[in-house]
């Protein structure tokens, strides 16, 4: 039987080993090499010349483009899947429907995380080049978008840019309760479940350019009606 050999990385070592752990559970697949940085992620893709790479979006020392080169270089060249813990990343978004890469959420669960990395050796990736949430699920329509208030499009275009809610607290002069409560409205109004639909949802529908253009008056910055609640 064929064996997907796999490359795989990430700055963190428990996440290391729970990808080892879930792979080593697959008949299918091999891990030919466990790095820890950019720089023995290109060493591994260009000599060992995997099927498929799995490589940590956010690895401090490499860029996306330079882990790409050796894989878009003549001769047999790997898959690439991005591992990202942030939906809102135009860079990435941009690659992956450019077709340069896969991209896989770290919120993804084992199933997904396999069924990506077969598509990818099988060369279906073509057909699904996002694991971040569907179009159907990530991209409501326009009605409940127009039921969001000015305060809650301006948290929803932080949370696209991947603040998290004390950032956005300290942004807005705001306790982190009541971006909570704001969360939790916006969720309703969307009929959304978490964060990084919301984010793709804003990139989506060009809500961060509109909400930049947006200015609050100054006493907003102060006294918001969830924080009277």
């Amino acid at each position: 039987m064929h064996r997907t050999r796999i490359v795989i990385a990430d700055r963190h070592p428990i996440v290391l080993q729970g990808i080892r752990s879930v792979l080593a559970a697959q008949r299918d697949f091999t891990i030919v090499a466990s790095c820890s940085d950019g720089a023995s992620c290109n060493e591994a893709i260009r000599f060992l010349v995997p099927d498929v790479a799995l490589v940590d979006a956010a690895l401090p020392d490499v860029s996306r483009q330079q882990i790409l080169a050796p894989a878009n270089a003549s001769g047999p060249s790997p898959a690439v899947v991005f591992f990202a813990g942030v939906a809102a990343d135009c860079e990435l978004q941009r690659l992956a429907l450019e077709g340069a890469c896969i991209v896989l959420s770290k919120d993804s669960d084992a199933e997904m995380l396999v069924s990506t990395l077969r598509k990818a050796a099988q060369g279906q990736a073509a057909a699904s080049r996002s694991a971040w949430p569907t179009n159907d699920e990530a991209r409501p329509d326009d009605k409940p978008l127009a039921q969001l208030t000015d305060r809650e499009r301006q948290i929803m275009r932080l949370v696209s840019e991947g603040l998290s809610n004390k950032e956005i607290g300290r942004r807005l002069n705001l306790a982190d309760g009541t971006i909570k409560v704001h969360l939790h409205h916006i969720f309703q109004k969307l009929d959304i479940s978490n964060r990084t639909i919301l984010a793709a949802l804003a990139i989506s529908r060009n809500e961060l350019h509109a909400a930049s253009r947006k200015m609050d008056p100054p006493d907003l910055l102060h006294q918001d009606p969830a924080s009277v609640k």
